[in-house]
């Protein structure tokens, strides 16, 4: 059971980085083309932060290197 567990807990992990810099790289392209104003761009910022705190979670019990 636990190791099903921490396996299921790095996936999330491995989700949560691969969401955020699909996020980051998407928001980078919009603002490359001038869309900083657009709908689409401020959800991406909204999801940004809410994957920002996650990770910020997973930073404050240890369970991701930093800026790693």
């Amino acid at each position: 059971m636990d190791e099903k567990r921490l396996k299921a807990f790095e996936d999330m992990l491995a989700a949560i980085l691969k969401q955020y810099d699909d996020t980051t790289e998407k928001m980078a392209k919009l603002k490359a083309e001038g869309k900083e104003k657009t709908v689409t761009y401020r959800q991406l910022f909204a999801s940004k932060l809410q994957l920002q705190a996650m990770l910020s979670y997973y930073r404050t019990y240890g369970l991701l290197e930093n800026d790693g």
